[in-house]
């Protein structure tokens, strides 16, 4: 006699669950072929940057501090995403290549870090700061802010030097224009080579000013005594020969 074995049965939840499983493995491949790719970000100050991180000459305080302002860019560009010229009237901005920090930010950064290397000093924005050691304000105001791909990348930029002991003021324009090859990389060298070209001219406008006699402005005088005849601080000076002349892109 033989006998034989009924057929197995698969359980019901098996077999309800094997249809949504299918669903699901089709749907998280559908949605990983129509994924975007990964944003690449950049920066303007880069951590391989040698000069940056080479040991201070001096020790103690410097012969003068500088005060390095939060720097403006025109609201056109000041994103995170990378904003490119297509032609004269018109740019693209592009989601997957972005900023590390904000381009006002890393302008900044970037033009602190060339600073302070340059003129041998600290940085003290938002610190305190000793007495009697000369403070230098800077403010940097980026008028354009311009990524040619393929072409090249222009910072146009105000800036001024104030010693904050006299009040004496420069105020100056440098419009700094660097050609670039193909892809964003590039570009972002190039406007790196821009921020150095720009720190070089403010570097020189700080030391024309360090090497100008020192005129305080006087303080007040006590209640009731005689005031002294005020001494005029300079207003304004020139900027520097080294400054790169403005011209148009």
């Amino acid at each position: 006699m033989t006998f034989r074995l009924p057929p197995l049965r698969r359980p019901a939840a098996l077999s309800t669950l094997a249809p949504a499983l299918a669903i699901a493995v089709t749907l998280a491949a559908a949605l990983a072929g129509c994924a975007s790719p990964g944003s690449r970000f950049y920066t303007l100050s880069p951590s391989d940057d040698t000069a940056r991180t080479a040991p201070a000459a001096t020790a103690g305080n410097p012969a003068w501090l500088i005060e390095l302002a939060p720097v403006d860019v025109p609201p056109q560009v000041s994103k995170a995403q990378l904003v490119v010229q297509t032609d004269a009237t018109q740019v693209k901005v592009l989601e997957q290549e972005r900023w590390a920090s904000m381009p006002g930010d890393e302008i900044r950064r970037a033009l602190s870090g060339d600073l302070t290397q340059q003129l041998d000093t600290i940085d003290v924005y938002g610190s305190p700061r000793p007495d009697g050691v000369p403070v230098y304000r800077v403010s940097v105001n980026v008028q354009r802010f311009e990524s040619w791909p393929g072409s090249h990348a222009l910072i146009d930029a105000v800036w001024s030097v104030r010693a904050l002991d006299s009040q004496t003021v420069m105020t100056c324009r440098s419009v700094l224009n660097e050609p670039v090859g193909d892809g964003y990389d590039a570009l972002v060298i190039g406007h790196r080579r821009a921020v150095s070209d720009l720190s070089m001219a403010i570097s020189s406008g700080v030391r024309s000013l360090a090497a100008m006699p020192q005129v305080s402005v006087p303080a007040a005088t006590k209640k009731g005594a005689k005031s002294a005849m005020p001494t005029k601080p300079v207003t304004s000076v020139a900027c520097p020969t080294l400054v790169p002349a403005a011209s148009a892109s």
